[in-house]
């Protein structure tokens, strides 16, 4: 980053100056950066859109705004910018992980699992830097730009490769005052008068399952309230609003702390929940910051 840019740059080097006008704002703080002129950066970069044959930024007085096709290339140019300096390293023997890792996990496995850890994972690895999103929603990992996502549940088929991290139980939990407010449901009929917290967004299965004269069945989890995340149903049964179904691994401690009680074991099919570490697999190595992500998760975020 520190090299002299001067006209005549390899692509790489055009990458740079590139992400530098968009980290830094402008031309001239990257020209600044890059030992350049304004100038020489203003031309640089209408040489790259006239050899894309798109316009990467809009220029006024004012600000700087990248266009949509700016916006892609740039997500692009940082994560080949940051392949080429582990290639570089690696080369030199001295292959240590470092750049940006994008991680998706849902906001339950950030609580319970990640967040404990990942001081041990930075003080390990001091040349990487995180971006953490947390959704329970299934992403795009290559729309996202995500290196590394935890999913729990079936794997669709695709081209995504996976590492199992464990399994989970899930069974169905109601605090203590919810429970003395509306009573303990010991069937499936006295369970359709309570209110069941339910996910706002479609799931791989859609229903409570349960026993009914022993064959399974789906009991649809209808109720006044949704959320977008296990965390926030866990939060949402602990304070008395109704029944939720959640991985054992999130219920654990508020279970042995008295703030939840499982209800209809006797129900409860004792499926197990996989989940996995994934990531787009394309045939070659893996750089070393996603590696060693992989390699942090199956030792320290066992789900069980």
């Amino acid at each position: 980053m520190a090299e002299l840019f001067r006209p005549g740059l390899n692509r790489s080097g055009e990458m740079e100056v590139f992400v530098r006008v968009v980290e830094l704002g402008g031309f001239s703080a990257a020209a600044r950066a890059s030992r350049m002129t304004p100038s020489a950066v203003s031309k640089l970069i209408a040489r790259l859109e006239a050899r894309l044959g798109a316009r990467l930024v809009n220029r006024s007085t004012r600000r700087l705004q990248l266009t949509p096709e700016g916006a892609a290339f740039y997500e692009r140019a940082v994560r080949i910018l940051a392949d080429l300096e582990e290639a570089e390293r690696a080369a030199a023997g001295g292959e240590r992980p470092a750049g940006r890792i994008r991680l998706s996990i849902s906001v339950s496995f950030g609580v319970h699992l990640l967040a404990p850890i990942l001081p041990d994972f930075l003080d390990r690895h001091p040349g990487v830097t995180l971006d953490i999103v947390q959704t329970d929603a299934v992403v795009d990992l290559l729309a996202e730009r995500i290196d590394v996502a935890v999913r729990a549940g079936p794997l669709r088929s695709s081209s995504l490769v996976a590492r199992k991290l464990g399994e989970t139980r899930l069974h169905i939990v109601g605090s203590p005052a919810y429970l003395a407010r509306h009573g303990e449901p010991r069937s499936l009929a006295e369970l359709e008068g309570h209110n069941r917290l339910h996910f706002g967004y479609a799931r791989a299965v859609e229903g409570w399952p349960l026993l009914s004269d022993g064959r399974r069945v789906l009991v649809p989890p209808l109720g006044v309230v949704q959320a977008s995340d296990g965390e926030a149903l866990r939060h949402l049964a602990i304070a008395g609003v109704g029944l939720a179904r959640l991985a054992a691994f999130t219920t654990r401690a508020d279970i042995a702390a008295g703030r939840l009680r499982p209800v209809l074991e006797d129900l409860n099919p004792g499926e197990m929940e996989e989940v996995h570490a994934v990531w787009a697999g394309g045939g070659g190595p893996l750089p070393a910051r996603v590696r060693a992500m992989l390699d942090f998760l199956a030792e320290r975020a066992r789900v069980g």
